[in-house]
């Protein structure tokens, strides 16, 4: 292999530890610089890594010292959909369980007429805020020991609120679009819009986390 495949072969592997953008530069410099130094010796450069890249890589890593955030996508992703899942079920069966004391509480007069923006505003805002809590407080809860969760869990609540809106808001003219047809096609275009605009603000609050531990800003705690 030549210097740049080993480095370029040594990138992705540190990539993939989560070693930060400023610590891996630094190591891409250092190694490319002995390698050169090296082929210009005449020494064979992929001799001095070895044929196990990515332990070459890994061994460099532990032996410097850097600090890792293993970015944990996967994880995040899949523990944060079960916990909106849990929390919808859960939420559906207390209100099922209680719909006639909020029957009662909430009885509104004989003649009075509800918008139906209101109505839909408090239904899908409810829903979200369910999705939302059982989404944070699961990631919180289940990946505890993984490192800026809480961070991670805190940057969800602020950005699922609003990529939750503007996907219901899609998905409603998806809705529109098909004459609000029950069919599987329909309903299931619905569904992928809003379970995109979840993944997507997810995603986006893990990274940010991730970036922000990298870029060297202070942190409490997990």
């Amino acid at each position: 292999m030549s210097v740049d495949e080993l480095v370029t072969a040594a990138g992705r592997q540190w990539r993939r530890l989560g070693v930060g953008p400023v610590d891996r530069a630094t190591l891409t410099a250092d190694l490319r610089a002995e390698l050169e130094a090296a082929a210009a010796d005449g020494v064979d450069p992929a001799g001095l890594v070895g044929a196990d890249v990515p332990g070459f890589a890994r061994r460099v890593v532990e032996e410097a010292g850097v600090e890792r955030t293993p970015p944990l996508y996967g994880q995040v992703l899949g523990v944060a959909t079960a916990g909106a899942v849990l929390s919808l079920i859960v939420g559906y069966c207390v209100v099922i369980g209680v719909s006639d004391v909020f029957v009662a509480a909430f009885d509104l007069p004989r003649g009075t007429h509800v918008p139906i923006w209101l109505a839909a505003g408090v239904f899908y805002g409810g829903v979200a805020a369910v999705v939302i809590a059982g989404a944070a407080i699961g990631v919180r809860i289940v990946l505890r020991q993984a490192s800026r969760i809480r961070d991670t869990a805190t940057r969800m609540s602020l950005l699922l609120p609003p990529a939750l809106t503007a996907a219901i808001v899609l998905a409603a003219g998806a809705g529109w679009a098909l004459d609000f047809a029950l069919n599987p096609l329909a309903i299931g275009a619905e569904s992928a819009i809003v379970l995109a605009g979840f993944l997507a603000a997810t995603a986006t609050a893990r990274r940010l986390s991730v970036t922000a531990r990298r870029c060297g800003a202070p942190t409490s705690g997990p």
